[in-house]
């Protein structure tokens, strides 16, 4: 649990990674110093619950702070307020039926899958782990994503299959080597 509340915290000194070691300003405030307002203590409840689990990373995005389980999003402490669960687009018309849960909107539209918990919906530490537990589910049910193509496969994938040359080609380059010699 250490090791994933240490990567949820700002580096040192503001900096965004190893490679830039010193903070980006934005008008007059570094980038590195900026709070994101979420729910610390939804927040801690959540790394508790997630604390078992080898593949967990939290990560500060989506407006609050984002815990992902096996390299996808499974739910977001939110900065608006509540807990938004990834809850896959088959189960999410059931869960918009349940109490205190709203569709997730981002930038006015509805991104179906995502539900919006608001905090009377996980006041107790058994709610929370509800709805965690369905986030977790979803996202070690989904299929792996195939390995990506590299820069080599796609551009010998590009090239077309050699073809054969002609039986009279081929005379000829031998006929002219042997001319050579």
């Amino acid at each position: 649990m250490a090791a994933l509340q240490e990567r949820t915290r700002a580096r040192p000194g503001g900096a965004i990674s190893p490679n830039h070691p010193r903070p980006i300003s934005i008008g007059r405030a570094p980038l590195g110093d900026f709070t994101m307002a979420y729910d610390e203590e939804t927040a801690e409840r959540v790394r508790r619950l997630l604390s078992a689990r080898r593949d967990v990373v939290a990560r500060k995005m989506m407006g609050g702070l984002c815990f992902m389980v096996g390299g996808s999003m499974c739910c977001v402490v939110s900065g608006k307020g509540g807990l938004l669960v990834r809850v896959g687009p088959d189960a999410f018309a059931r869960a918009l039926g349940e109490p205190y849960t709203a569709p997730m909107e981002m930038r006015g539209r509805v991104m179906t899958g995502y539900v919006r918990v608001a905090p009377d919906g996980y006041r107790t530490d058994s709610m929370l782990k509800k709805w965690v537990e369905r986030g977790v589910a979803f996202v070690t049910a989904m299929p792996k994503d195939a390995p990506k193509k590299t820069a080599a496969n796609k551009s010998a994938a590009k090239q077309p299959a050699a073809k054969p040359k002609p039986p009279r080609l081929v005379q000829w380059q031998a006929k002219k080597k042997k001319a050579k010699r």
